[in-house]
């Protein structure tokens, strides 16, 4: 039930003049939504697809003082056209001169009476694009704008710079922009007047139109009060639903789980180690939130390696001795799998009944798998997003655990917490999460860190090497599988060579180390079938193969504890929090590990700083300090290259302070009006639906 006032944002972008059914696919997959608020492309899409940056052809040059490389607007007299000789393949040229010099124009594969449209001879145009010098003389290839002296104020004196895709250019997008901000209807002001006045921001419709359409070039590298504005907006309609989503989870009064120790008992005995002082601290956490009247929300925080399956598994004991069940939710298949063996052993030492579940299950195993969950016969179900689907059913879920929890948005959470009247929430991230993205993603949940590695672990020797000693790093390999059985993973950043980008293909390399060490390397990357995955890990992990070469398929989760060599080939192109997700996969033995970032120099200052921070620490937390002050929030949680995950607007570097404000004002904005029924409630409701997040109105409605 969106409000009409917003019909006019929510039209199909084929409703744009100019927008056909060739066109629309790609402007839909440049401009559209992502992940949860997925949905078809609309015209507010475009009006939230802004510009990157701008070009300045405000200041006009003389020829003779142009600088070589940038973009100067020039006023030329037209001299002559030199069109292309007959079968030859050199370009059209246009001569032309100002009071300085002369100036060649060139083209190639132009049609002839389109030029001598565009440059009349013996007239004044206005020409914008990069000078070049060719041969020892001045040239534009292709000028970005040509418009003849008399319509001079045609040249877009500004020009935002747009992403764009094949097929979508920035000045089709800029048209389309400008068709979309004409559409923006009046809206209320949902901010208050006198915090947005303090702040020196713009409204809504003043922020979009300032960064569509700017009137002067940005002199600073800080974004601009439009863009924070809209950055501030993001987080207050994301922290709203957060917050509205944790009303309802918290305020649903559940039946306390009241667990007998009996299970715990048993899976304690059953541990062929001591748990550390973190895990026992969680362990009591989410027990104590188990037996508490409201429903638990909790996170689990720990680094690679912390332990943190185990204190799923201590917190479904207790779950299961209340007589509940559980499900475990795994971000990929391999994963999910990984989680129900690990697990299995300890479940049936305890008494555990466990079942996998994984959207590759078909036929007559996974009706009985299904009628298994139905009946109660299963205690914990591991599996993927297959899990909330609406065929399975449980007999009585009351807790819910969520791995690698960012992943997940807003809508899932709640898909499967409806499972159970009242089910328990308990999630787990392997990422450090700063305390800004941790608002932004979890909102103010209770948090349990672990902060140790369970005994014995050793710290790991990371080195950097560059690219061209790879043959010493293959030697080196070769001694420490004869001498100490040694298990390596090779990780390579793509599945094919692409044309574009130069890096060592994960097929290419396989084949290459197959020629030293014949069978003894195996293969996994993200487009084999989930059966051939398996089938190259189960061969890594019982030694058949001592040599894994994968993609990054492995970052999160694979667990092979007598792994203790790790190579990462272009560690340059991966940020911060991959590179200690994948190192993190060797050093889980006693046997002390080694981690080798390959890289191809030279090297820009970022990846420098990144390398130098991996080689002096291994604390997570640290690190994603670091992560987020060079990259931004995108790379943290691997998702974008920039900005964060789910927003659009906000960038985590430098909007980061504007959480806790966000999260204060929504605070007190539920205080004061916890049904959003006056007249600022009214308006941020339009701001919900208006950022995707209107499965928080549903929640209003709900009560």
């Amino acid at each position: 039930m969106r409000p009409d006032l917003l019909n006019p944002l929510f039209q199909p972008l084929t409703s744009l003049p100019g927008v056909g059914p060739r066109t629309a696919p790609k402007l839909e997959k440049l401009v559209g939504p992502a992940g949860e608020a997925a949905r078809g492309a609309v015209v507010l899409d475009l009006l939230f697809h802004i510009p990157t940056g701008l070009i300045d052809r405000s200041h006009e040059a003389l020829v003779e003082s142009a600088p070589e490389g940038a973009i100067v607007t020039l006023r030329v007299h037209v001299d002559r056209h030199r069109p292309t000789p007959p079968q030859s393949r050199a370009p059209y040229r246009i001569s032309v001169h100002d009071e300085s010099g002369e100036l060649t124009i060139t083209y190639f594969r132009a049609d002839k009476g389109w030029l001598e449209k565009l440059y009349p001879l013996g007239e004044t145009v206005l020409v914008s694009g990069r000078v070049e010098r060719f041969n020892g003389t001045l040239q534009m290839s292709h000028p970005d704008h040509v418009v003849l002296e008399a319509e001079a104020d045609k040249l877009p004196r500004i020009e935002p710079v747009y992403p764009m895709t094949e097929g979508v250019g920035g000045r089709l997008i800029a048209r389309l922009a400008d068709a979309a901000l004409s559409r923006l209807p009046s809206l209320p002001e949902w901010l208050d007047e006198a915090h947005r006045r303090r702040e020196g921001w713009p409204t809504f419709a003043e922020a979009l139109r300032h960064l569509h359409k700017p009137e002067e070039p940005d002199t600073t590298d800080q974004p601009s009060p439009a863009l924070t504005r809209l950055a501030y907006d993001e987080l207050l309609a994301n922290q709203l639903a957060l917050a509205l989503v944790r009303r309802q989870l918290k305020g649903v009064t559940s039946r306390p789980r009241l667990p007998t120790g009996d299970i715990a008992r048993r899976l304690r005995a059953a541990l062929p180690f001591h748990l550390t002082a973190s895990q026992e601290s969680a362990i009591a956490d989410a027990v104590a939130d188990l037996s508490a009247p409201s429903r638990m929300v909790r996170l689990i925080q720990g680094d690679v390696g912390s332990g943190k399956t185990m204190v799923a598994l201590f917190a479904a004991a207790a779950a299961v001795e209340a007589g509940g069940q559980v499900a475990v939710m795994a971000p990929t298949e391999l994963l999910a799998r990984q989680h129900a063996r690990s697990m299995s052993g300890l479940a049936e030492a305890a008494g555990l009944r466990l079942a996998l579940l994984t959207g590759a299950d078909k036929g007559k195993g996974r009706r009985e798998t299904l009628e298994r969950i139905a009946a109660g016969d299963v205690d914990i179900v591991v599996g993927t997003h297959a899990l909330f689907q609406s065929t399975v059913e449980f007999s009585n879920l009351t807790l819910a655990v969520v791995d690698e929890q960012h992943r997940f948005g807003v809508h899932q959470r709640l898909a499967l917490s409806a499972k159970g009247s009242t089910t328990d929430l308990l999630v787990m991230t392997a990422t450090p999460i700063p305390r800004t993205l941790m608002l932004a993603y979890f909102g103010d949940m209770d948090v349990s860190r672990l902060t140790e590695k369970p005994a014995g672990r050793k710290p790991i020797a990371t080195v950097t090497v560059p690219q061209e000693r790879i043959g010493e790093i293959v030697g080196r390999i070769g001694s420490a599988i004869r001498l100490e059985g040694a298990k390596v993973y090779w990780v390579c950043p793509l599945v094919e060579e692409s044309e574009s980008i130069d890096l060592a293909a994960a097929e290419e390399r396989y084949a290459d180390l197959r020629q030293h060490f014949g069978d003894d390397v195996a293969l996994v990357h993200g487009r084999m079938k989930a059966a051939e995955k398996d089938a190259a890990m189960a061969r890594f992990k019982a030694g058949e193969a001592h040599i894994l070469v994968a993609t990054t398929v492995i970052e999160v989760g694979v667990d092979v504890p007598d792994a203790t060599i790790m190579v990462i080939e272009h560690a340059e192109r991966f940020g911060l929090a991959q590179l200690h997700q994948l190192r993190g996969r060797v050093g889980r033995g006693d046997k002390s590990s080694a981690c080798v970032l390959l890289y191809k120099g030279p090297l820009g200052e970022t990846a420098k700083a990144r390398l130098n921070v991996m080689r002096d620490t291994e604390d997570g937390f640290r690190i994603a300090e670091e992560d987020l002050k060079l990259r931004g929030g995108g790379e943290l949680l691997g998702t974008r290259q920039s900005g964060m995950p789910g927003f659009r607007f906000v960038r985590a570097e430098h909007h980061g302070a504007l959480m806790e404000t966000a999260r204060d004002d929504a605070a007190l904005l539920l205080a004061r009006d916890a049904g959003l029924a006056g007249p600022r409630g009214e308006a941020l409701r339009l701001l919900l639906y208006l950022f995707g997040r209107d499965e928080a109105v549903r929640l209003i409605r709900a009560g």
